[in-house]
């Protein structure tokens, strides 16, 4: 097996360095979902239920594969949807990934469990940002994070609403993943036989959830499960009362990430939403669950014309892309395309990786006689 990020083609080619760079625990806290984990392989395979038709003789030296979401114009129609804990994949973190989001001009995600403050990484990232809302029962740390996301000139936030209590995570369970990450006899050995892991993890600045030390010990000084935080931190109550008050405080673009339903789309566009995820969160909640891709149809024809709509979950290549875009999402986005590769190799892994889907997309686009975003339509695709 290759040992070089340089020879890392694809999302699996990073999966497999990630797999030998990372004691367990971390690895499978990244590559697993809920319960059977079936939601996790649909959000993939969903994307092989149609195929592209391509045109030809279309004079497609010169591609533009611009797109303009959340008010922003981005050089690719992928961007890096926020993740959790980055610290634990590598001591870089969200810095590693804002820094390569910037080499290519696309958006850049940053969760609310994120291990950099966002006024650390607004004077080091000057790409577009979106936050990443989990809304927590503290309203304190609420209105923290907004004024934070104020004072850091992100450009959008994005409301998290398919959290509402933890998924069931049952390879967590059985690694023993926590956050921050403690040794049980199950991981002893894992971590002992991933030294350079812990050399970075011990000898750089001690990990902590940034936006939530100060309001919420849980996850940096005393450690728990992503599935346990959800479940206990966060509000069950939140509803669309609460989403609507949200985005009047914030003020700027407002996202909802998590929808999966055409009346939920309706709600969003109702409360004044400016883009909504159509997401699973990664098939790590709700098992059984449609993909964003099957889902992507029937939500873009009800609401496509008023919202932004995003297709996140399950993309692997530049076709998958191109699937999306065809159907009408304005844009995608994806997490574990770029995890892999920041656990790999850091920032010049996240590089490589987004510039490998940027080689595909652009490639799969002259292929399909497509010199621009906006010549991709239904017309493109059909469904077996």
């Amino acid at each position: 097996m290759f040992k070089n990020f340089k020879n890392c083609n694809n999302t699996e080619d990073f999966r497999k360095l990630a797999k030998m760079r990372l004691p367990s625990p971390i690895f499978h806290y990244i590559d697993g979902a809920a319960d059977d984990e079936i939601t996790l392989k649909r959000n993939t395979e969903s994307y092989e239920s149609c195929d592209l038709v391509p045109n030809v003789l279309a004079g497609v030296q010169d591609i533009d594969m611009s797109v303009e979401v959340m008010g922003k114009k981005i050089d690719l129609p992928i961007f890096c949807s926020p993740t959790a804990l980055q610290r634990l994949f590598h001591h870089d973190g969200e810095l590693a990934v804002g820094k390569a989001a910037q080499k290519f001009n696309t958006f850049f995600g940053v969760s609310s469990l994120g291990t950099f403050s966002l006024k650390e990484i607004s004077e080091n990232v000057k790409t577009p940002k979106i936050f990443q809302f989990y809304f927590h029962k503290d309203r304190g740390l609420n209105d923290s994070m907004v004024q934070k996301c104020k004072e850091a000139n992100f450009d959008a936030i994005a409301l998290t609403v398919d959290t509402i209590t933890g998924g069931n995570r049952e390879r967590d369970l059985q690694t023993g993943f926590t956050s921050p990450p403690k040794l049980t006899l199950s991981s002893l050995f894992s971590f002992a036989f991933h030294p350079m892991w812990a050399i970075n993890y011990f000898t750089h600045k001690k990990f902590e959830l940034a936006q939530l030390k100060d309001y919420i010990k849980e996850g940096s000084n005393l450690a728990i499960s992503v599935g346990d935080y959800f479940s206990s931190m966060l509000d069950q109550n939140m509803n669309w009362a609460d989403a609507e008050k949200l985005r009047a405080k914030w003020g700027g673009h407002f996202c909802l990430k998590g929808i999966m339903s055409v009346d939920d789309a309706k709600k969003a566009v109702d409360i004044g939403a400016t883009a909504i995820m159509v997401s699973n969160h990664g098939g790590r909640q709700l098992d059984g669950s449609r993909s964003p891709f099957d889902q992507l149809a029937e939500i873009v024809d009800a609401v496509g014309d008023k919202i932004d709509v995003i297709c996140d979950g399950g993309i692997r290549r530049g076709t998958h892309v191109l699937k999306a875009l065809s159907v009408g999402a304005k844009a995608c986005s994806g997490g574990r395309f770029y995890l892999y590769a920041l656990a790999a190799a850091g920032q010049p892994g996240v590089e490589r990786a987004i510039n490998n889907m940027r080689n595909e997309i652009e490639r799969d686009m002259k292929l399909m006689g497509c010199k621009k975003v906006s010549d991709l339509s239904q017309k493109n695709i059909k469904f077996r």
